[in-house]
């Protein structure tokens, strides 16, 4: 399966990087409804352009103002691993100050380092346009041999302009649309978390010779989805499953700090092409902001969650006892996934993965009649003082995952606890463990 191109927004601080991303990202995204629990940090989304989709990276300044004496450790901490992985570079300039050392200590990087990889000047904050041809040239300075698309996310000026070159730079590049197989209904299950909570180790147990003698378990190798690595496809009791691995983030410039801000961008591509993710932990250590960073993304992308508590033989058995109520406390924001303590290197509970994986798919994409849940729902409210939402319609959409659309008379007066009382009665209802729900408010 093709790859979803990964494009990077790169540049010194107060540049405009925020705000172009926050415009491209605007223009072409898909209206999505707010999901109860936790809001997303937005330095990452996938861009639906009019020829190829590409995952925009909006990353963190380089380099201090005019001076360049912190620019090789910003780059390591914040915005090397979007260099990594960028297939097209955008590098912004403020139209509105001289170049700075900064400015051209990157431009010296990018020659230095990504020479093959295309790189986009857009000089920004060009606001007034009486004048964008007077300060243009000063963008040539840089001598990148790149184009240079002057642009204004306020006022949404070239912003077309500079996604159709990056769209074009891209085909260049021989990326291609991509197409779902609609086909193959295998489920594609993304293995995500830190470094070395046992990722690899999960899958790598069900490759054993005794897991393969002990379970039928049947693997083999196909082409990945993300660069450097190779999926794997694993029967088991007559099903298939497709394994994506999203290791290989122990290198000096993925440090915590990085992955914290970027949430890994491996995981972010995993996260596009699965159906189900598997959130590992390491049950021997207590839960970090960034486990509650990776399982927050896939909630938003709309993925089945199971958790795994993995490394549960280093563990007493009372300490077992506590862990699952304290995980369920702690990621209280995706309660619908169901937690699976297990071990790797013993195989414990390993192969009790497949049927959480099978019961997160089939919620994700389940549907009620349209009478059974309006029968819920006329019950639902019936119990509840739900004011503006009380005694109007509700019709399940065609998205997935489950998405429920309510039909209220002014959908600025509904509350976020009346659509967390819906979900919850919902859930008791209808179940759909593994899998968010989303809801949408529209006047009718």
């Amino acid at each position: 399966m093709a790859r979803l191109p990964t494009v990077a927004i790169i540049g010194r601080p107060n540049a405009g990087k925020s705000s172009l991303f926050n415009r491209i990202v605007g223009r072409r995204q898909a209206i999505v409804s707010e999901v109860p629990g936790t809001t997303r940090d937005r330095v990452a989304a996938k861009v639906e352009g009019k020829h190829l989709d590409f995952l925009l990276i909006d990353t963190g300044g380089m380099g201090g103002g005019s001076e360049d004496s912190d620019l090789e450790e910003d780059v390591s901490k914040q915005s090397q691993l979007a260099l990594d992985h960028a297939d097209v570079i955008v590098f912004t300039i403020s139209s509105r100050e001289d170049l700075t050392a900064s400015d051209y200590a990157i431009a010296d990087l990018l020659r230095k380092t990504k020479s093959s990889v295309p790189v986009l000047i857009a000089f920004t904050k060009c606001d007034n346009l009486h004048t964008i041809h007077e300060e243009l040239p000063r963008a040539y300075e840089l001598n990148l041999g790149s184009e240079v698309i002057a642009v204004s996310a306020p006022h949404n000026f070239g912003i077309e302009d500079l996604t159709d070159h990056i769209e074009e730079h891209l085909k260049e590049l021989n990326f291609q649309p991509l197409e779902e197989d609609k086909s193959d209904s295998t489920p594609r299950v993304a293995i995500i978390g830190k470094p070395n909570v046992g990722k690899s180790s999960l899958i790598n147990a069900f490759l054993s010779e005794e897991a393969r003698n002990a379970t039928g378990v049947i693997v083999s190798d196909i082409p990945g989805t993300t660069r450097d690595a190779v999926d794997t496809r694993i029967g088991y009791e007559g099903k298939e499953y497709v394994f994506v691995d999203t290791a290989g983030l122990k290198r000096k410039s993925s440090s915590e700090e990085g992955l914290d801000k970027f949430a890994s961008f491996r995981t972010l591509q995993a996260l596009q092409h699965c159906d189900i993710a598997v959130l590992v932990l390491d049950a021997s250590k207590e839960l970090t902001r960034q486990d509650k960073r990776i399982a927050t993304l896939a909630m938003e992308e709309g993925k089945g969650l199971v958790i795994v508590l993995n490394k549960i033989d280093l563990l007493s058995e009372e300490q077992r006892a506590d862990l699952t109520d304290y995980v369920q406390m702690e990621l209280s924001f995706c309660g619908f996934a169901p937690i699976l303590p297990a071990s790797a290197e013993s195989k414990k509970n390993i192969v009790k993965l497949f049927n959480l994986i099978d019961l997160a798919q089939e919620s994700r994409t389940r549907r009620i009649a349209t009478k059974e849940l309006h029968n819920w729902y006329t019950e639902a409210v019936a119990k509840h003082a739900m004011g503006a939402i009380s005694g109007k319609h509700i019709t399940q959409a065609e998205d997935i995952p489950p998405t429920f659309v309510l039909f209220v008379r002014d959908p600025k007066l509904v509350q976020l606890s009346q659509l967390k009382y819906l979900d919850r009665k919902l859930r008791e209802n209808f179940g759909f463990e593994g899998s968010p729900v989303r809801w949408v408010t529209k006047a009718g």
